[in-house]
């Protein structure tokens, strides 16, 4: 790799005492001296030295140039590390989003100007980018096993898989995520910590990132993981009606429930194929269903819950003896949990209860994520486990890694502290409508398409209810033509499963491609 650390200086933050870029003597956020000016590059720009301080600089970049192997072939790019404020109504810096942007070098301008641009966003919602940067899309990749567990020592190589071969990428870090952060203590922090709050000003950052890098004639990419999906489902039709930014495709890697209502007894159903792929997975069913092929086994499990499970719990205390017992008996099997515990919770087996109850005779819990992953708890009685096995690995693994990557790799520089998890509490769920704006836009931008990728061993956004929002998001019909749903024998980052991480990239750059429209091709019904 070839790393050149010059930095690009940043255009000052605006007034109310933001953080600023740009030379000596100008302050940064609470009055800290922003870093004096250092001797010019070759080109005659002053480079800006990230500070080594807590205080974040709100507009400051620096690049590197670097080159990768994807597909077989050399890709040359460069990695911008930085931030980009986010102003108030009166033009003030109130925060500094943190992002790193990723664009080949080895094309014209005017090539450019075709060439696809991804924004990426993780979830939580209080989570960086850093899981699908170093997991899945970017051109680096942590450290880990085959199967996506860590190991030592920690570090980095080549992502063959990246997706920029065919898209420059931009991750980006929301307020309180990463390296991002307000400006000051006295900035109200409820106009970020919302779902729609979260929407509004990240669709006005896009928007001033896409002009500054001169992206506006590119065709663009939401992709979200997690919350992830919530944010950009919503983020779709904030774009098109208040920035007027219209985009080629969404992508939704293990989605939540976009709003979607999903009460009454049908809720407690839905889980129920994860469950069973669950069960598959750590060969807890009959010799029948265990040497069928997952996919196949669960299209059985699907129709079951579509066509019997969901009626009987509708039904309540008005199905007869019999029924019950044949229900009972049936997900018995398909779940792996014997048929009185079953009918002792009125064939409503909860997630967090089969999380404890599917291996307790082993002595084992498994993942709320990623349900490949065990734990073990303190005492096997209960019904929850103590702690999330999946969750702690993938911290494990990637917080080293981040921090190798960011600062010396990229160059980035500073004491402040990089939130892996950020407190973004309280968080306000009103009104979350993402699902319903996801279609509005759709129906609005005949150009764009949905894809969604899931791990069947997800249990806190599982592939089932992912299905289930897009029959409900677009309940006529009319839009399935450019709804795709793919599903994956991993996790909640699916990604990590080197089989399954390579599939799914593959079948992105795919979807990158086939969502470009061809040229002079309208955009109409």
């Amino acid at each position: 790799m070839v790393f050149t650390a010059d930095a690009q200086r940043g255009t000052g933050g605006g007034g109310g005492g933001a953080g600023t870029g740009g030379g000596g003597g100008r302050t940064g956020a609470g009055g800290a001296a922003a870093p004096t000016a250092v001797p010019t590059t070759a080109a005659g720009v002053a480079p800006l030295q990230i500070s080594r301080s807590r205080v974040l600089l709100m507009d400051s970049a620096i690049t590197t140039k670097h080159q990768v192997t994807i597909k077989g072939k050399l890709v040359p790019y460069t990695a911008v590390a930085g931030t980009i404020p986010v102003w108030d109504e009166d033009g003030h810096a109130i925060a500094g989003v943190f992002y790193t942007y990723y664009e080949r070098t080895d094309i014209t301008d005017e090539e450019r100007q075709t060439r696809p641009l991804v924004i990426s966003f993780n979830g939580g919602p209080g989570t960086a980018s850093l899981w699908m940067e170093l997991g899945y899309t970017g051109p680096r990749k942590l450290n880990i096993d085959d199967e996506g567990y860590p190991v030592q020592p920690y570090g980095m190589r080549d992502n063959p898989n990246s997706i920029l071969d065919v898209a420059d990428i931009v991750y980006v870090d929301p307020v309180n995520t990463g390296y991002s952060r307000t400006a000051n203590s006295e900035v109200s922090k409820t106009q970020f910590f919302g779902v729609n709050e979260d929407i509004k000003y990240l669709g006005a950052w896009i928007s001033t990132f896409v002009s500054r890098k001169n992206r506006w004639a590119s065709p663009k990419f939401l992709i979200g993981e997690s919350y992830g999906t919530t944010r950009v489902s919503g983020l779709a039709l904030d774009l098109q009606e208040s920035h007027w930014m219209f985009l080629n495709g969404v992508i939704l890697v293990s989605p939540t429930d976009l709003g979607i209502d999903r009460t009454g007894p049908g809720a407690a159903a839905l889980f129920t194929p994860y469950e069973a792929a669950t069960a598959w997975y750590h060969k807890m069913l009959s010799t029948d269903y265990q040497n069928r092929p997952l996919p196949q086994y669960l299209a059985e499990v699907e129709k079951f819950t579509l066509n019997e499970l969901t009626p009987a719990l509708t039904k309540g205390g008005m199905l007869s003896t019999s029924e019950r017992k044949a229900v009972a008996s049936k997900l018995s099997k398909y779940i792996g949990i014997k048929e009185n515990v079953v009918l002792e919770n009125n064939l409503e087996i909860g997630t967090n209860f089969s999380w404890k109850e599917l291996l307790r005779d082993k002595g084992f819990t498994i993942g709320r994520l990623d349900s490949r992953y065990k734990g073990i708890d303190r005492e096997t009685a209960g019904l929850r486990p103590d702690y999330n096995p999946e969750q702690q690995s993938w911290s494990h693994s990637f917080t080293p890694a981040i921090h190798i990557y960011l600062k010396e790799e990229l160059k980035y520089k500073t004491d402040l502290e990089y939130l892996v998890y950020g407190p973004v509490n309280p968080w306000d769920n009103n009104n979350n409508r993402t699902g319903t704006n996801l279609r509005l836009a759709m129906a609005e931008n005949p150009y764009l398409h949905l894809l969604v990728q899931s791990g069947y061993f997800d249990g806190a956004c599982d592939y089932f209810n992912a299905k289930y929002d897009m029959w409900q998001m677009d309940p006529s019909g009319r839009l399935k033509d450019r709804m795709h749903w793919e599903g994956y024998e991993s996790g909640h980052m699916l990604y990590l499963r080197k089989p399954d991480g390579a599939d799914a990239s593959e079948n992105l750059r795919k979807f990158i491609r086939e969502s470009v429209a061809k040229p002079g091709t309208p955009a109409k019904y």
